[in-house]
């Protein structure tokens, strides 16, 4: 069987080479497959030697998008040096369980995590089919028909989609299927207690979560020692299962 291709992507200077270090350990820690781990970046200093670099693949778009997450959209280019399965993670997540069901799952289709709902939509189980782009799967060099839709439609795309994971799940919709819920988790929404509680209570890990996504604020090494934030709901208490999984 041929190695599994692990996909990262870092950009700018919102997270240092450790998260790209730290995701490369916990990946060897936690998948059996044989497997590549590759990071497209912008700059590859402070790497370390077992991780595989190449130049993020550009795509035709406005400078203003360019830093942002708009840029996964060139991952699905076929003329990219990868061959079989392709497992993306964001490199703000903690991995905290098995990975190797993530490239048994579905193997025909495209999966991705079914984004998560806040406020009035979580209380009334209102979940739109939104795509949740920090892990998701697909077959290297056979994805080109989103690079192709995005080149026909690219006004209509940039004007009309955001966040861009928007974009993602409408060109990949006619193959795509969910994660199974229990197996990547959102910090803010399954972890850290709902206010007044989370002034009180520790963060806590779901029961067969296999990834912690932490989307927005705080990133992992904020949630370990905890966060404050602008506000009394985004307070967060020291984690400290997040230090024992993010290393």
């Amino acid at each position: 069987m041929e190695p599994v291709n692990i996909l990262c992507m870092k950009w700018g200077n919102r997270y240092g080479a450790e998260y790209v270090n730290i995701l490369r350990s916990a990946v060897a820690r936690h998948l059996t497959l044989a497997h590549h781990f590759i990071c497209f970046t912008d700059d590859a200093a402070g790497f370390d030697p077992q991780i595989i670099t190449y130049p993020i693949p550009e795509l035709d778009m406005p400078e203003r998008k360019r830093l942002t997450g708009w840029r996964k959209l060139g991952l699905f280019r076929d003329d990219l040096p990868l061959s079989g399965p392709c497992l993306f993670l964001d490199l703000d997540i903690v991995i905290t369980g098995r990975l190797d069901d993530f490239f048994c799952y579905e193997p025909d289709k495209i999966p991705i995590i079914h984004n998560w709902t806040f406020g009035l939509r979580a209380l009334t189980g209102q979940r739109p089919p939104v795509g949740n782009s920090s892990v998701f799967r697909f077959p290297g060099n056979q994805c080109g028909f989103v690079v192709e839709q995005y080149l026909r439609e690219k006004d209509y795309a940039l004007a009309n989609f955001n966040p861009p994971q928007t974009y993602l799940t409408h060109c990949i919709r006619p193959k795509m299927c969910f994660w199974p819920d229990p197996w990547v988790r959102s910090f803010k929404r399954h972890c850290r207690p709902s206010f007044p509680l989370n002034l009180i209570r520790t963060p806590t890990l779901p029961q067969d979560a296999r990834i912690i996504a932490f989307h927005g604020k705080p990133d992992p090494d904020e949630a370990a020692v905890g966060y404050r934030g602008k506000h009394p709901n985004h307070y967060s208490r020291a984690a400290p299962w997040v230090n024992a999984n993010w290393r």
